[in-house]
């Protein structure tokens, strides 16, 4: 179920209406805290309790935007001005801006760590809180950049472990073949030097060359007596093909 309509008046009883305050309180804080960054808006927040505590937020510096009120509300009581106030208006302006760009100069060194002796234990603690939201954003991109870089490396890794895979099949491929074909030249090999030595007399293998002769000079052997010998031996001429 949800809550009932709460009636706006005073709440009678002290702690409820102090407990109501601090709720009540920190969530006005937080929203104009919001508002200034999403909106990139100039508030400026100032909350005095019952007893006179005062709490206060702003984006820039609250002088400054009080400043800026009151320069803002006097324009709308005069929206007819000469030459004269239009121009302390602009060096009003310009004041301003100068003053705004040299407090966020000094946010600027308090964010890095620097000029932080002048800062209260309330503002040290603002100031705390402001690193820890930043640091929180900055972590929170930094994951996500990294799973996503990681999703990335995976997705690459599976594509370059696929194509090493089918890199190995065609290699294992190409060498089954070629030891399929080296099989079969040995093989042929054996084959031929089996059926030469076949067709060789004597289980012997010639080799013929055309119009190549082999030249045989043969001697009749010596006479037992002691007779001149015989005229030199005949010289018979065999051609082997």
């Amino acid at each position: 179920m949800g809550r009932g309509k709460i009636v706006i008046r005073r709440i009678d009883n002290t702690t409820s209406r102090q407990v109501t305050f601090s709720k009540r309180r920190n969530g006005l804080l937080k929203k104009a805290r919001e508002l200034s960054i999403l909106c990139d808006a100039e508030v400026g927040l100032m909350i005095f309790s019952s007893t006179g505590k005062l709490y206060e937020f702003s984006s820039t510096n609250m002088k400054s935007i009080i400043e800026r009120y009151n320069t803002s509300k006097e324009d709308q009581h005069h929206p007819l001005m000469n030459a004269t106030s239009e121009a302390k208006i602009w060096k009003r302006e310009v004041a301003t801006l100068r003053h705004q760009l040299e407090t966020l100069q000094e946010n600027h060194r308090q964010l890095m760590g620097q000029e932080l002796s002048s800062l209260s234990t309330k503002e040290l603690q603002n100031l705390e809180n402001q690193l820890e939201m930043s640091l929180r954003g900055v972590r929170m991109q930094k994951d996500r950049k990294l799973t996503d870089e990681i999703h990335e490396l995976n997705r690459k890794g599976n594509l370059l472990h696929q194509e090493n895979m089918e890199l190995f099949r065609k290699e294992h491929h190409i060498r089954q073949e070629n030891m399929d074909l080296l099989k079969k030249i040995n093989e042929a090999r054996d084959a031929h030097e089996t059926n030469r030595v076949s067709h060789s007399p004597n289980g012997f293998n010639l080799e013929e060359e055309d119009d190549e002769c082999i030249i045989l000079q043969l001697s009749q052997p010596p006479q037992q007596n002691s007779a001149t010998p015989q005229n030199p031996t005949t010289v018979n001429r065999l051609q082997l093909q």
